[in-house]
């Protein structure tokens, strides 16, 4: 799996305009949590690079860039959460799963 890195809250604004044409995933990851490590590694597993044409995935270390975090949370207007997976189309958050309930199959729909 291919992330693009998420390391600057301007890079919100080029995500709303990239969702106006591809569905944009933002995978909200905390280096220090074991849920949030599993989650990565189901995510990961599961991938399949057909994927990337139905979806573009951001990583975001969000100890790192909690700044960037925080961001998210107030522009997509959800409760932050770690881990968490948060789907964009069209400017807007249209899906929001977290911990155990990420599912690549349910993200993919």
């Amino acid at each position: 799996m291919q992330w693009n890195k998420l390391t600057d809250v301007q890079q919100l604004t080029s995500i709303d305009e990239e969702s106006k044409t591809i569905k944009v995933l933002i995978f909200k990851h905390s280096t220090r949590c074991g849920i949030s490590n599993m989650a990565l590694g189901r995510m990961e597993r599961t991938w399949k690079e057909e994927n990337n044409i139905i979806i573009k995935p951001y990583y975001l270390d969000l100890l790192n860039y909690r700044n960037v975090s925080n961001a998210i949370a107030q522009h997509y207007d959800i409760t932050h959460q770690s881990p968490q997976v948060l789907v964009i189309s069209k400017g807007k958050c249209v899906l929001e799963q977290t911990h155990n309930a990420i599912n690549l199959e349910e993200i993919l729909k």
